[in-house]
Order: C-alpha cells, then structure tokens, then sequence
C-alpha cells in the first residue's frame, strides 16, 4: 500500500518505521516546510494519508487531502467543535473519506470498552461519582486530551446522573494549577497535567464513603498509537465514508 505521512514529528517517524516494516511504501512526507506537495502526484498517488499534526492546521490539511482525492487517517484532536459537523458531511454526502480517532491505541480501545461497561454497572450505584484525569507531555495544545473526551462521553452515554463533562483542574509546566473540580452533581469534571514527555495516562475514578474503584490506561511510548494508525492506513484503503476505531474494532459497539 502506498501511504502518504501529514506531519514528521515523533508520531510520524514512528508510524514510518512500522509501515515501512508492514511492508508498505511511503511516497510523499509533508511537513510546515513543503505544504506545496499536497498538490504533487507523489501525494496524490497514495492509497491513504495518516495525519498527526496539531489542533491549529488539521483541518486545513484534511481540505488539502480531499481536494488531491486522498483518503485521510488523522489523530489530529481539537478541530471538532469548530469543524466536525463540516467534515462528516463531506464523508457521509460528498464522498471524502476520514478515518478520525482521538486515539489509535489498541490498549486504549480496550480501556474504552472497559470504561464503558463499568459505566453501565456504576449506573445502578449512585453512592458513586465519578472524576477523570489526564495526564499528557507539555507539547501538547489541547486539554483536557482528545481521548479524556471521548472517554468521558462514553460515560456520559451509560450513566444517567451525568450530563456533561467540564474542565477540572489544569496543571501547568511549570507546575501552576489553575480551575477546579467543584461541578454540579450532573457533571463530569476531566483535570489535566501537562509534565514531562508522558505518552498518555488517563484515570477514571468512582468513589464513595465506603471505597473507590480507579481504572488506569497509562500509556509506555508511542508505538501502541504508531500501529493502530497504520492498521487504520489499511482497513481505510478499502472503505469510503466518516470512519472509527469502533469500525475498526466492533467490540467498541457493544
């Protein structure tokens, strides 16, 4: 298959190595440096595009990637609230094709299910509530996480005391700590840290006067993210439409 790469930082490289070692080839590398190979055959001649770069020029190059007719697989977060409803249509009525997913973890799609289900059970014992946290390297723009949000909704999804999630407490570099957890009862406060070069924790919490039940998917390096982008390349080459993990693992329907 050929693979096109939107963004060399670290994930890039790392999605390059396991490509390449799948036995893929990758004909076009664009960065902040060479924006004007969008437009070259190079580009155009992949089979799929995987784009990791950041919430300021995601959306941006998945236009750029639509109009060289080529599919996109992207972990860009932060463009949604502003863009989702735009793309989707383009994927369900004008016949782009993006595969999106806050994150490509295997272990994180079952962390999610996880999540999920304990949600569901949890929904029959309101004696307890329930808070996330995340924990992410200081490169990173957005917070709380791409991930924190899409797992904070699949609680929403299952537990009938929470209505939304809201902004907790933020932790800075340089170790400030801005915002609170004190919400309404109906709400789900996500906190944030920003430390380090951490790949990814996240921690969902229940607890109540009696115990707690934590569950934690801490993430060692980007590899896990690296193949799960690249089995997303290959399970989207074939597809056409707004694609998930949930397509690409159907135990996240359930």
């Amino acid at each position: 298959m050929k693979i096109a790469l939107i963004g060399y930082g670290k994930m890039g490289k790392e999605i390059e190595k396991i490509a390449l070692n799948r036995g893929h080839e990758i004909v076009s590398i664009i960065d902040i440096n060479n924006q004007e190979d969008f437009e070259s055959d190079a580009f155009k001649s992949a089979d799929v595009a995987i784009e990791f770069t950041n919430p300021m020029v995601a959306y941006n190059n998945y236009m750029k990637a639509f109009k060289a007719g080529v599919k996109l697989v992207s972990g860009s977060t932060g463009w949604l609230e502003e863009h989702g409803e735009e793309v989707k249509r383009l994927c369900t009525e004008g016949g782009k094709t993006l595969f999106w997913s806050s994150n490509f973890s295997l272990g994180v799609a079952i962390f999610s299910a996880v999540n999920k289900y304990l949600a569901k059970i949890m929904n029959r014992f309101p004696a307890y509530d329930v808070t996330m946290s995340e924990t992410h390297h200081i490169h990173k723009l957005d917070a709380p996480s791409g991930t924190a949000i899409t797992l904070a909704e699949g609680i929403l999804d299952n537990l009938d005391r929470k209505e939304r999630w809201v902004k907790g407490t933020l932790q800075a570099p340089d170790g400030t700590i801005s915002g609170s957890t004190d919400c309404a009862t109906n709400e789900l406060p996500v906190s944030s840290i920003r430390e380090g070069e951490v790949p990814g924790i996240h921690s969902i919490r229940y607890d109540s006067e009696a115990d707690s039940i934590t569950i934690t998917h801490d993430a060692k390096n980007r590899r896990g993210f690296a193949l799960g982008a690249v089995l997303a390349a290959e399970y989207t080459a074939g597809k056409q439409g707004f694609l998930g993990m949930s397509d690409l693992f159907p135990f996240l329907k359930d």
